[in-house]
């Protein structure tokens, strides 16, 4: 009979903590993320811009990548209207290596 009542008890203790697991996210409940933080925080332009540099020496196809910690605006070419870097004179994959087009001053939206 003994054990019966031990059972029991230790049936009542894990529907309790049972119950306990499943209401607390009622009362205590976690942000939903859509994604999750990036390790350095960019906005990637979409589509391709034609670049100019700021000394307007150079005018080439790319991307344009804003640096959200500082507002540095970078430009990495293409070379082409393609979305990543394209070099058909070879068979390796070209490295695009940017170039400072300009900066946005995040400090000066709080004046």
């Amino acid at each position: 009979m003994r054990t019966d009542k031990t059972t029991n008890i230790l049936l009542l203790v894990i529907a309790i903590a049972l119950i306990g697991i499943a209401v607390r996210p009622l009362f205590a409940p976690r942000a939903a993320r859509a994604d999750a933080a990036s390790a350095y925080p960019i906005f990637i332009e979409p589509g391709v811009q034609m670049l100019r540099s700021p000394d307007g020496t150079t005018q080439v196809y790319g991307k344009v990548v804003v640096d959200l910690q500082n507002g540095k605006v970078w430009g990495f070419p293409t070379l082409t209207s393609a979305v990543y870097p394209v070099d058909i004179s070879s068979t390796k994959p070209p490295v695009s290596h940017p170039f400072l087009l300009g900066t946005f001053d995040f400090a000066g939206m709080e004046k």
